[in-house]
């Protein structure tokens, strides 16, 4: 579930939904015929105003869970609300009547049952206004986080910077024990930090923005003067064999398992190239529409989601597809591992989720499709070295 490629689809697309497996009526496909949940403000919306109300509504059946984060300057903080009404509508609680916040992204996660008692899973993001005078920098991972060895700084201005070169001095990368980490632009919003190759396990990253009062356009200054640090845990890397229908899990260098999946079919082949995970959703909803397909699938509720592109490329669980892990290729571009209907802990899907983090590396080979862009997701990886430090500015 992941041909924005061939849809031109962008990133505020495929955040709403998810998705990628093949399914049909023989396989025993789940399908939603609605938008159970509705959230608002709605879906990669970007300059929020902070006088817009946060609501997270379903028309039938009643709300199961719902998680909302505010994300500034890396830190993430749990936004409090309550489910009201008999379970139909979500309300923050907080100080100033869960009034939004400036230059922040939200980031919505519920969860509902409709009357027939079938789960639904929405994921949702948004960003809040900043000063036109003002830009941010949304950093990634967030501060204090202990992530796997392939993890990449990203940050993602809220506007064009022209002024490229000044930016990127005033942002500074450094590891303990030493390392150089080089920066590359991909376009005029997007900076990111690399070794040149993975982190070594145990090793703790310091990102200082220096931003404020930079001007990274005409008339237009940095608001931000913070700096955070996270840790690298343990090396974990995955190689997905599509033509075997394999995927080989490596913890610190050593042969953990190997697992049976099912990767793209013919006709929608998985990215072959190196992906890091940026995001793991216990539940979420995959819509075929969101990514550039018809309408060949919409399933609510897809257990242990781990992200591996911005486009949609997931590795996940699937519990509709029989007989085809380890045997044949039937996805529209994910890599699948069998599991059960609302996500089972002993399942190779679950096995695989419980034991993985943000940061961690799944390669894939034997795909007959090109390799993932560096930009898609945090595929830097998939660049050389000597390519990686020419796109810094001031190189």
């Amino acid at each position: 579930m992941r041909r924005a490629r061939r849809a031109g689809a962008a990133l505020a697309a495929v955040l709403i939904f998810a998705g990628c497996d093949a399914a049909d009526e023989e396989l025993g496909k789940p399908r939603s015929p609605r938008d159970l949940i509705r959230v608002t403000p709605a879906d990669a919306r970007k300059g929020v105003s902070t006088d817009e109300p946060l609501r997270v509504e379903v028309p039938e059946g009643r709300l199961q869970s719902v998680k909302v984060v505010r994300t500034q300057d890396a830190q993430d903080e749990p936004v409090p609300g309550r489910i009201e009404d008999g379970g139909t509508r979500w309300r923050p609680t907080g100080a100033g009547g869960g009034r939004l916040s400036l230059a922040a992204k939200y980031t919505v996660d519920a969860v509902a049952v409709d009357d027939a008692g079938r789960r639904s899973a929405r994921h949702t993001t948004f960003t809040t206004a900043v000063p036109d005078e003002r830009f941010i920098g949304y950093v990634t991972p967030e501060n204090r986080a202990t992530v796997g060895t392939g993890m990449i700084v990203k940050l993602e201005f809220n506007r064009d910077v022209e002024n490229r070169a000044a930016v990127e001095k005033a942002v500074s990368v450094t590891a303990r024990p030493a390392v150089e980490v080089a920066p590359h632009w991909f376009g005029r919003t997007r900076l990111d930090f690399r070794p040149e190759r993975y982190w070594k396990p145990g090793t703790r990253v310091t990102v200082s923005l220096d931003l404020r009062d930079v001007e990274g356009a005409p008339g237009v200054y940095g608001l931000q003067r913070k700096t955070f640090s996270f840790t690298v845990g343990r090396s974990q890397v995955s190689l997905v064999d599509a033509k075997k229908h394999t995927m080989q899990v490596r913890r610190d260098g050593r042969l953990v398992d190997t697992l049976p999946v099912t990767a793209g079919a013919p006709r929608s082949t998985t990215y072959n190239g190196k992906m890091v995970v940026t995001e793991m959703l216990e539940v979420t909803r995959m819509n075929s529409r969101t990514v550039g397909f018809g309408g060949e699938y919409d399933i609510p509720d897809v257990p242990h989601a781990v992200r591996l592109t911005e486009s949609g490329t997931f590795l996940h669980g699937n519990y509709w597809s029989r007989g085809v892990f380890g045997k044949s290729n039937v996805s529209h571009g994910c890599v699948g591992l069998r599991d059960v209907k609302g996500g089972g802990a002993t399942t190779p899907a679950g096995w695989f989720f419980d034991r993985t983090l943000v940061g961690d590396v799944v390669e894939v080979r034997g795909s007959a499709d090109k390799q993932v862009a560096p930009d898609n997701g945090l595929g830097g990886w998939n660049l050389d070295w000597t390519k990686w430090k020419a796109g810094s500015a001031r190189s």
